[in-house]
């Protein structure tokens, strides 16, 4: 962690933190509107200050996390989790979106073999093209 200074660059912070896994994806994030400071769109050079709320986006989802220390380099995950603070709205939010895309995966068996001659053309009288 660093304590000499009072602020690191947000794409920076965000690496550091393991939000993503490579500065430059950081960096594209921020500027593609996938990172909210204190509800606005900042740039990648952005000065974050302990006690910064931020929303990131990644994938499905979507945290809402408090800066609580600083860092510009990359550690363990152990030390990368102490750097923000999540919230528990954010947190439960998150866990019901995961166990529903999970229940909805569950639904889904993919067939074990490709149709054979007669199953592609019931399909195909069938009209269902996405099927095949």
């Amino acid at each position: 962690m660093q304590s000499e200074s009072a602020s690191v660059r947000l794409d920076l912070w965000l690496w550091a933190a393991r939000f993503y896994k490579t500065r430059a994806l950081a960096k594209q994030a921020v500027e593609t509107g996938k990172v909210e400071v204190g509800g606005q769109r900042p740039k990648p050079s952005r000065a974050l200050r302990e006690g910064d709320a931020l929303q990131v986006v990644r994938g499905e989802e979507c945290f809402e996390v408090v800066v609580l220390a600083l860092s510009d380099t990359r550690g363990p995950a152990s030390v990368a989790q102490t750097l923000y603070r999540e919230s528990e709205e954010s947190r439960r939010r998150r866990e019901e979106a995961r166990a529903l895309r999970r229940a909805a995966a569950d639904g889904y068996r993919p067939p074990t073999q490709k149709p054979d001659k007669r199953a592609r053309r019931l399909i195909q009288a069938l009209g269902d093209i996405d099927a095949m």
